[in-house]
């Protein structure tokens, strides 16, 4: 599931990109009667009160909110999209043939396998001497995304943002904050309190195995049991390795791609995410990279160093 430098990655490139594009259609081959999708365009009754809400709006921000990419438009609506599993959003010209959308540029990174499973295209009115708009193409190969229509105003007071925990990025998040957010779950193992949405926000498997690699906690430590000092180590990983996904264009390890189906490149620096059985890179550590299931989620530590 792409993670805050992955989000982070897409929304920059949405707000370089889409503002002050207009919305001239939308098209979707979604249609699921899952109650979890009940406000989401997976929904055939939601998609056409969504789709005449947004039309002729043109984009004014894209901003993030953990796990979430907000689409703030002119008529004081947000679209909110959560890639989930295998999403990830993607800009240029596409055409249609039959019930497929296609890249226009044959030779366009936009033609990479992993970006071939579209299911919604957001179409742009053309620009200044354009004979065609853009589009942006939401990519995802199991179908789990999420695409709905709030009210900018009360955007974070629903139930798809209220209650996310703080931003690790955020210029105040610091060991006085993290610390009293590991106490709302004492007893929980460290990697699984890392990846809860209500405590922080925006970690996921791969950032938490790197997080807890990089200040030698092993993940399934209590949050309790944590010192002070590790709190404060935690503080500054955190914010390093998140800042260096985001400067590597994030993870692609699997679906994951930016807007331009490019994939990132933090993946070639992990030191502990699937790297199993491979010798640890710590200066003086002679372990090995160990992977074992924590709560339903992998979870890749070292043998020596991670105690």
């Amino acid at each position: 599931m792409p993670e805050l430098p992955e989000v982070e990655t897409t929304t920059r490139g949405l707000q370089k990109e889409t503002t002050g594009l207009k919305i001239k259609d939308i098209w979707t081959d979604l249609n699921t009667k899952d109650k979890r999708q009940k406000e989401s365009i997976a929904n055939a009754k939601y998609f056409p009160i969504f789709k005449k809400e947004i039309i002729g709006a043109k984009i004014i921000s894209a901003e993030r909110r953990a796990k979430n990419i907000l689409i703030n438009l002119s008529n004081k609506k947000t679209i909110l999209i959560h890639m989930k599993m295998t999403g990830h959003l993607l800009y240029g010209k596409y055409h249609r043939v039959d019930e497929k959308w296609i890249p226009t540029d044959k030779n366009s990174p936009l033609n990479d396998p992993y970006n071939r499973f579209i299911h919604v295209v957001f179409t742009f009115s053309p620009q200044t001497g354009q004979a065609t708009g853009k589009h942006l193409a939401f990519c995802d190969a199991r179908k789990f995304g999420k695409i709905a229509l709030l009210d900018t105003k009360t955007a974070h007071d629903t139930k798809h943002l209220k209650g996310i925990g703080p931003d690790p990025l955020d210029k105040n998040f610091n060991f006085k904050i993290l610390k009293e957010r590991l106490s709302k779950k004492t007893n929980g193992k460290i990697k699984t309190v890392l990846m809860d949405q209500s405590i922080i926000a925006g970690i996921g498997n791969i950032y938490s195995d790197e997080i807890l690699w990089h200040v030698g906690i092993h993940p399934e430590t209590k949050a309790s049991n944590i010192s002070d000092a590790k709190i404060k180590e935690m503080v500054i990983a955190m914010k390093e390795l998140l800042k260096k996904g985001i400067n590597f264009g994030g993870d692609s390890m699997s679906d994951y791609r930016n807007i331009y189906g490019l994939p990132g490149k933090f993946q070639l620096h992990h030191e502990a995410y699937r790297r199993t059985g491979e010798k640890c890179r710590m200066k003086n550590c002679k372990g090995l990279i160990m992977r074992k299931m924590i709560n339903s989620r992998s979870g890749h530590f070292c043998s020596e160093h991670q105690i």
